[in-house]
């Protein structure tokens, strides 16, 4: 039995550009597919149908939702990113929380070395974790 599981994102409008704007931010990181609605959709037109990307190694799918949602990303659901070093923190905290809002800043807490909880502009919500040197 093969068993996999994958974060899966609904954007509204926006899944190609927060993609790119993903795999922009990390070495490891590559647009593995990208199926665009045609102009057979009507309003869905060059929206997202399915795509797949991978961050370090990890894959998620993303849509662009064909109809309009009441609902969005919530913080109770987030993407938990380990950093080795404190200039990788800094600027994944800088560029993920540009134009995005802050839960956490990014700074020393009884559980962490440095920590930061963001949600982006997309509205996705990352949390960011400096890994201790052992």
């Amino acid at each position: 039995m093969t068993t996999t599981v994958t974060p899966f994102l609904m954007f509204q409008g926006q899944a190609e550009e927060a993609m790119t704007f993903y795999v922009s931010l990390f070495e490891e990181a590559e647009i593995e597919s990208l199926e665009k609605y045609d102009d057979d959709a009507g309003d869905a037109e060059g929206l997202v149908r399915l795509a797949t990307f991978s961050l370090q190694g990890r894959e998620f799918i993303c849509i662009d939702s064909p109809v309009p949602q009441e609902f969005d990303f919530t913080p109770s659901m987030s993407i938990f990113i380990t950093c080795e070093d404190e200039s990788e923190i800094d600027e994944l905290y800088a560029q993920l929380s540009a134009g995005g809002a802050v839960m956490m800043p990014l700074q020393p807490y009884d559980f962490s070395l440095k920590f930061g909880w963001i949600t982006d502009r997309f509205g996705v919500s990352w949390q960011l974790n400096l890994q201790p040197n052992d």
